[in-house]
C-alpha cells in the first residue's frame, strides 16, 4: 500500500484513466472518464476493464466492470455546476484483492483541511504505463462548484491520465483517501478532487 490498491481504467475504445479499489470488488475513479464525446453517451459497463497494479504488460489482476454508479445529476457538459459530482463506483465481476489490500472511505468534512499533507499518484500521459506520484504536496483551499457540490484543491503535480486517482493522506491507521482527482492544472502544477466521505462519520 498504496501502490497495490491502485490501478488503470481501461475502455474498448482505448482511453485510460486512473481508479482505486475501496472494496474488493468496487473502484473508484472520475466519472468524465467513462463519458464517449462522440455519441453523447457514458460508456456500456461491459466495455470497460480495470488492470490492478498495471505497469508496463504486466498486471496483479484484472476485472470487467459489470456496473457503473455515477451521480444522477452529474453532466460533463455542466462542468460549472456539477464538477463536484465527477465521480463513478465501478462494480467489478469477482473480487481481485484482499480486504485489508483496499482503501477504505473513512474520512469526514474535518479531514479535508487547506495544509493538509497529501500525495497524488496515477497513470499520467507522460508515463501511461506506469504509476507516477507525487510524494510531497498538499491540500491549497475548498471550493463548491456553482450547485454548492464541495472540491477541494491542491499543489500536486499530475497531467492528463491521473484523473481518478486517489488524493491520499497517511494516518496513524494507515493510508487515507480523502477525494478523487477530477482535474489537473494545465501546466500540471495542481488540480481539483472530489472529496470521497464516509457520511457516517461525525
Amino acid at each position: 500500500m498504496p501502490w497495490s490498491a491502485i490501478g488503470r481504467v481501461q475502455t474498448e475504445l482505448g482511453s485510460r484513466c486512473t481508479g482505486f479499489l475501496i472494496s474488493p470488488v468496487l473502484v473508484e475513479t472520475a466519472g468524465h472518464c467513462l463519458w464517449l464525446s462522440q455519441t453523447k453517451h457514458f460508456i456500456r459497463p461491459s466495455s470497460v476493464h480495470f488492470l490492478l497494479g498495471y505497469s508496463g504488460d504486466h498486471f496483479v489482476a484484472h476485472a470487467r466492470v459489470i456496473r457503473t454508479i455515477l451521480p444522477p445529476d452529474y453532466a460533463t457538459d455542466k462542468e460549472a455546476a456539477t464538477a463536484g459530482l465527477d465521480h463513478a463506483t465501478l462494480v467489478l465481476d469477482h473480487p481481485i484483492a484482499k480486504p485489508e489490500n483496499v482503501f477504505h472511505v473513512t474520512a469526514s468534512t474535518a479531514d479535508i483541511a487547506p495544509g493538509t499533507s497529501v500525495l497524488l499518484g496515477g497513470y499520467e500521459q507522460n508515463q501511461p504505463d506506469i504509476i507516477t506520484a507525487d510524494l510531497n504536496c498538499h491540500i491549497t483551499g475548498l471550493s463548491d462548484d456553482q450547485n454548492g457540490h464541495p472540491l477541494f484543491t491542491h499543489d500536486c503535480a499530475g497531467t492528463h491520465g491521473s484523473s481518478g486517482a486517489p488524493v491520499l493522506t497517511k494516518t496513524a491507521q494507515g493510508w487515507q483517501v480523502l477525494g478523487v482527482q477530477v482535474q489537473a492544472n494545465t501546466a500540471g502544477n495542481g488540480g481539483r478532487a472530489v472529496p470521497l466521505l464516509n457520511t457516517a462519520a461525525p
